[in-house]
């Protein structure tokens, strides 16, 4: 098979699950069944996943999953494969489908107001005063962001707590939180209202939307995701900015690679050529 003969796709659901183990296993009957690799994250407040597969495969799971009633009416998120985007197939229960570490919330009661791609895109056509508050890690905006964008400085989502003091500036703005598909900002914008954000949206369905519906617009760059492929356009971009540049010598690239020197390891943008003359010395750096 060729590469453009598989799909990517990447879908959550906030609602409440008596038997996540069941819900769990049903899945990974299924995507077994259908040859599919990928992650899913399964909790008592709902599922988070992203398989690849072939379009026949996909598109067998999706009527599988949508009939589930945990996932019913989901909007599912879509792009091109390679074929190698997940080495395997793992399904886990854990506490919660994405790692905030701020408690218990009830996502659909509390969450910020959903912000649909075509009103972001008024906004900024119509010069509306706002940000955006990226809620990605720092690696990932690194290679792709929106104009106005605020990046908070996180390394990991569970660091968003710690950093809300220092957002204390946005409070009295209007603010659109994003990330790439929209489940960090369900959570955050839970934590963020009950530190005072008052006028704060959420990008509905993530960047990964917006790009498939505006390409080329008032996102720049490309979007990390966490798989093999490491970025996607999500869709073909004429003439697209590069606005990513090497950790080593500053060249315009998108590529990542991992910087093994620090424990845990980073992903850092990092050209081809200072890929093959930084690799090994990365490397030797973390074995030290």
């Amino acid at each position: 098979m060729q590469p453009s003969d598989y799909i990517v796709i990447l879908f959550y659901s906030f609602r409440q699950i008596a038997d996540p183990r069941a819900v769990a296993e049903a899945h990974r009957q299924k995507c077994t069944e259908l040859g599919l690799r990928g992650r899913m994250i399964v909790a008592e407040e709902g599922v988070n996943a992203t398989f690849e597969g072939t379009r026949e495969a996909i598109e067998a799971y999706k009527a599988f999953a949508l009939a589930d009633p945990v996932l019913t009416g989901i909007a599912i998120k879509e792009s091109a494969g390679t074929g190698f985007a997940f080495p395997r197939l793992t399904i886990k229960v854990r506490d919660e489908i994405v790692t905030l570490g701020a408690g218990r919330f009830d996502v659909a009661r509390e969450t910020a107001t959903q912000l649909p791609a075509s009103e972001l895109q008024k906004w900024y056509e119509n010069g509306e005063d706002f940000v955006v508050l990226d809620l990605r890690n720092s690696y990932e905006i690194a290679s792709g962001k929106f104009d106005k964008t605020v990046d908070p400085g996180l390394s990991n989502f569970r660091d968003l707590p710690a950093k809300v003091k220092e957002l204390s500036q946005l409070k009295d703005k209007k603010v659109v939180t994003v990330c790439t598909g929209g489940i960090r900002c369900e959570k955050a914008t839970c934590l963020l209202k009950k530190e005072g954000f008052s006028d704060i949206y959420q990008l509905k369905d993530g960047i990964h939307t917006y790009m498939q519906e505006y390409p080329g617009a008032h996102f720049k760059g490309t979007l990390f995701v966490f798989d093999n492929r490491m970025t996607t356009d999500v869709v073909p971009v004429h003439g697209k900015e590069i606005i990513g540049s090497c950790s080593f010598c500053g060249t315009a690239t998108e590529n990542y690679c991992a910087d093994d020197s620090v424990r845990p390891s980073r992903k850092v943008l990092c050209c081809a050529s200072c890929e093959v003359v930084q690799g090994a010395t990365l490397r030797g750096m973390a074995q030290r």
